[in-house]
């Protein structure tokens, strides 16, 4: 078989990135590196293909039996790994543990892009530190998600014809709790299917019983303190819901809407004496306590102290005064302060000690203070109230105007800020301990950006309500005692039994008590996670003291506020301790054009639906090539080539496991694992391609290390990439075909079987954490696998390598790259085998020659022709000189490449085409008419064009004279 068939008969390795495909380097027989052979002879690899390690029990599958990578093989290969048990942590290991508590998605989940992000860098970080050698413990878990699961539940009852009222508060939960066991392990199942190594053995729900013990212990413990008190303030409600809900769950929107203006008359003034007033929300007026205007407004100056009748409320009066918080220039100048439907007018009447009146009930109907339109819909009420100021002319006009409107996240319905009786927690002492925990360095923010976010909500945080009108979550532990209309007066305890006994204390034997009715706040018993989750409030758990505090929480930036910073007062406040040393935040996932996905605009791409397409190893891939807290655009073009790379890496294994020794060979593998590379003098004794690619994986494994340790996790995806694809396969596995296939020399053959099978298993374990599921069936594909890869361990750092030896190999390479770009420039036939002279100093010409098999096979040189010197050839003059790196250069003669009569015919004729194409660009620029009337751009465009013709021009005189001059001095 000839070199070239070899080369063909390897095609399926080729997919280069480069412009060339690479043929089988065949390297002389080297006398320096010599390895002693066992009394049975090595046998010599000839073409052959045989499955030499397949794990014969179904799960795995080898390469040489399948073309690629079998995606459906994905959920085998999960379920082995969890039937091993080694997700779990091993305490055996002596290190400090990795622990890191999964953000638990909502029982109602299913899965999106979201999630498969911080899946993917949660588990690469897992796998990472589980090579390490470290005790890894990734605890997982579900949100009871009171809102969600309630809506999911009603809308199910409604299909049938019940409302939740209809059934009661226990029958309701159960029904809840029904649902639950039914539907709520979707989200966990779906997170499995990306290869998520949590210990499922220690899976938590919000609701659990442990976790709900720790959720009335924290509201007892901040009520002991006196950091959670009851009180009517301002919220976000839900009339839909009947319940508060909290910032995060309030989407803002930009909607067109309308802006009313409504006359005030002046107490005591003549019909002329009015102010008016631009409103969106003209129902609220009969909650108006004032009217503002600004302190410098001229206008309205002589009207400030007097009265003002608020309309269609009977005469009502309310006062007319200056703040300087009103804006002059927005509407008329003139504000109602309507302090019960309005943050900014609260804030307002609180400064002012303006009383506080609701118009509205909790269904968002208007109550009796709206007189006769007590009973209607907030925005009947609307439409009602301006019809009938129309009529007793106080309507003065409306028009358009764009409104940032509230809406629920989970019902889409427009919130209602409204004074409600809550339970809230006093934030700012626990705030400041959260300050300083970040400040002293014990909480490290990743990327540092979000560290000013941070301190600024914690500086200015306001009181947080806790308390939900629902029926499902953890009910706030407080009791009343019945037949005491003072709710002031309550018992707050662990249990029922204990309040009662407490009320019996305080009250009588004859006492009786009820429950409120509230729930708790999701994100209360969220924000006790990283230690609940390991049996806190019982410090004395084995979970608590192994694994608190945890080492590290992954999550959206979005939640930095709402869960990480919470998660983190929370954890110095009840443990003394924060709960974890990092916190890393990914971006969002937008789509290709960096829009964010939403299934208005149909650009939501489907977790599932893209693994089935391009298998989890791809979609992983792609989602860690990102940067920390930036968004990242997802896109059918990275996918695609990321699934290419896992095609790569199963075609490498296949020609691996072609070349090997089969596992039966006992004495080739002896010899095989008799090689060491840890040494530097073994590392010099190898030859200049081995020691080349085994230099640059020592170098890999210390850069990948080092990012893997910052967490720059795109890194280490595009550093092992470069290295596999662009070093490795494009250039080692073509190498190792001519030791392999044609040394004749037993020893050089293993010499490179060895090389590749160190190098491969290595490059299998840095690129785990990222493609767990591919890199897996190869190393088991692989023979004398003692263990899976998933708890092998990591490669060792600061292995020798030899920067000299690398640099000679990339001299090597530079010329390969400058002999192929000067076949393309001449379009030789692929076929045809070129004449060269190389010329450099003693020293490269040394170690080049040396791979004078090399170089002709990978620059389709005329292995009898290429002649080495230290100056140029005599027939300079008739060659194309390429410089290929400083002190290396090479002449190859132009007669040898072309057909120069041939040549100089159509090089002639196209620079007479150029020559005709550039006259009538510089006509154009020469035209007076053209200059001055054409845009400046056009121009511009048309004086490049022609500056790049001239250039060509003379590039092509010059390669002109060169094949004449050559015709004459051969003539």
């Amino acid at each position: 078989m000839s070199l070239h068939q070899i080369a063909v008969s390897h095609s399926f390795l080729l997919s280069s990135r480069s412009a060339y495909t690479l043929n089988p380097l065949l390297f002389s027989k080297r006398n320096r590196f010599r390895i002693s052979l066992s009394h049975s002879r090595f046998t010599s690899i000839k073409h052959r293909s045989f499955a030499v390690a397949v794990s014969d029990n179904g799960i795995f599958t080898s390469p040489e039996l399948a073309k690629s990578f079998d995606f459906t093989s994905e959920e085998r290969i999960y379920n082995w790994w969890l039937s091993q048990g080694y997700f779990r942590p091993k305490f055996d290991w002596e290190s400090d543990p990795f622990v890191i508590s999964m953000p638990p998605p909502n029982v109602t989940g299913s899965l999106h892009m979201g999630h498969a992000m911080f899946v993917t860098l949660e588990d690469i970080m897992v796998r990472y530190h589980r090579m390490r050698g470290r005790p890894t413990l990734w605890l997982p878990g579900t949100d009871h998600a009171g809102i969600a699961t309630q809506l999911v539940v009603e809308r199910m009852l409604a299909s049938e014809g019940i409302k939740r009222v209809e059934l009661g508060r226990d029958e309701f939960e159960k029904r809840v709790w029904e649902w639950k066991e039914k539907y709520g392990g979707t989200i966990t199942n779906q997170i499995k299917r990306l290869g998520a190594s949590c210990d499922w053995t220690r899976e938590c729900f919000t609701l659990d019983e442990q976790l709900s013990r720790a959720v009335i212990e924290a509201f007892i413990r901040l009520h002991e303190k006196g950091l959670i008190y009851q009180g009517s303030y301002m919220v976000n409600w839900s009339p839909k819901l009947q319940t508060a809900v909290s910032d995060l769950e309030v989407e803002y929107s930009e909607e067109p809407g309308t802006l009313y203006y409504i006359k005030y008359r002046v107490a005591g003034g003549s019909r002329s004496d009015f102010l008016t007033i631009a409103t969106t929300r003209p129902e609220t007026l009969f909650g108006d306590v004032a009217i503002a205007v600004h302190p410098q407004d001229e206008r309205y100056s002589k009207y400030v102290g007097k009265m003002a009748i608020v309309p269609m409320t009977y005469g009502r009066h309310v006062p007319i005064i200056s703040d300087k918080y009103v804006d002059k220039d927005f509407g008329t100048g003139v504000l109602k302060i309507s302090p019960g439907h309005d943050h900014n007018d609260y804030v307002l009447a609180r400064k002012l000690g303006l009383p506080i009146l609701n118009v509205m009930n909790k269904d968002g109907t208007l109550n009796e203070v709206a007189g006769l339109y007590c009973g209607l819909d907030r925005f009947e009420a609307r439409k009602k109230l301006w019809s009938d100021l129309e009529e007793t002319d106080l309507a003065v006009k409306m028009e358009p105007h764009s409104l940032r409107v509230p809406r629920s996240q989970r019902g889409g319905e427009v919130i209602e800020p409204l004074v409600s009786k809550q339970w809230f927690v006093t934030m700012q002492p626990l705030a400041e301990k959260a300050l300083l925990a970040v400040e002293k360095g014990e909480l490290t923010i990743i990327p540092e950006r979000f560290e000013k976010i941070y301190n600024h909500w914690l500086t200015n945080i306001k009181d947080w309500c806790i308390s939900r009108q629902l029926w499902w979550g953890h009910r706030i532990p407080v009791w009343y005692i019945v037949g005491n209309d003072c709710e002031e007066e309550y018992i707050v305890a662990r249990s029922a039994e204990e309040a009662l006994m407490k009320a019996r204390d305080k009250y009588g034997k004859d006492v009786e008590v009820y429950q409120d009715p509230d729930v708790l706040d999701t994100w209360f018993s969220s924000a006790l996670w990283p230690f609940s989750t390991l049996g806190w409030p019982d410090e004395l758990a084995e979970d608590f003291k192994r694994f608190y505090p945890t080492t590290m929480l992954e999550t959206g930036h979005d939640i930095l506020f709402f869960w990480v910073a919470r998660m983190v007062m929370m954890g110095i406040e009840f443990t003394g301790t924060v709960p974890f040393s990092y916190v890393y935040l990914h971006g969002l996932i937008r789509d290709s054009q960096g829009r964010k996905m939403s299934k208005t605009l149909g650009n939501v791409i489907d977790p599932l639906d893209t693994i089935k397409e391009f298998g989890t190893d791809a979609l992983r891939f792609t989602l860690a090539l990102g940067t920390s807290g930036q968004d990242l655009n997802l896109s059918t073009e990275r996918l695609t080539a990321n699934k290419a790379f896992t095609n790569k890496l199963w075609n490498a294994g296949k020609f691996l496991l072609q070349v090997l020794p089969n596992r039966d060979n006992v004495s080739g593998w002896q010899n095989i694992e008799a090689c060491k590379f840890n040494t530097e003098g073994y590392l010099l004794r190898l030859p200049l391609p081995e020691c080349w690619v085994v230099s640059k994986l020592h170098m890999l494994i210390d850069a990948v290390t080092e990012s893997y340790n910052k967490f720059f996790f795109g890194d280490v995806g595009r550093e092992i990439y470069d290295f596999f694809w662009g070093d490795f396969a494009d250039w080692y596995i073509e190498a190792s075909k001519a030791r392999i296939y044609h040394s004749g020399d037993d020893s050089v053959a293993l010499v490179a079987q060895t090389v590749l099978l160190y190098v491969f298993e290595n490059i299998l374990k840095l690129l785990h954490p990222f493609m767990p599921f591919v890199t897996e069936e190869l190393w088991q594909a692989l023979p004398n696998r003692r263990e899976a890869l998933i708890i092998s361990s990591w490669p060792q750092t600061a292995l020798p390598r030899s920067t000299d030896l690398v640099k000679r190999f990339e001299n090597l390479q530079a010329l390969t790259r400058a002999i192929r770009n000067a076949r393309a420039e001449y379009s030789v036939e692929p076929a045809k085998r070129v004449t060269a002279s190389i010329v450099g100093s003693e020293e490269v010409i040394q170690y080049i020659s040396e791979e004078k098999e090399v170089l002709a096979l990978l620059s389709k040189l005329d292995l009898d022709n290429i002649h080495f010197a230290d100056s140029p050839p005599e027939d300079a003059k008739q060659s194309v000189h390429l410089i290929a790196s400083e002190g290396l250069e090479a002449y190859l003669p132009l007669a040898d490449m072309v057909d120069i009569s041939a040549e100089v015919q159509r090089l002639t004729k196209r620079l007479s085409k150029m020559q005709t194409e550039y006259e009538g660009l510089k006509a154009r620029l020469n035209s007076p008419k053209f200059i001055e009337k054409a845009p400046k751009d056009v121009v511009r465009g048309v004086q490049e064009k022609a500056a790049e013709a001239e250039e060509k021009i003379n590039l092509t005189k010059n390669r002109l004279a060169l094949l004449k001059s050559t015709v004459m001095l051969s003539q």
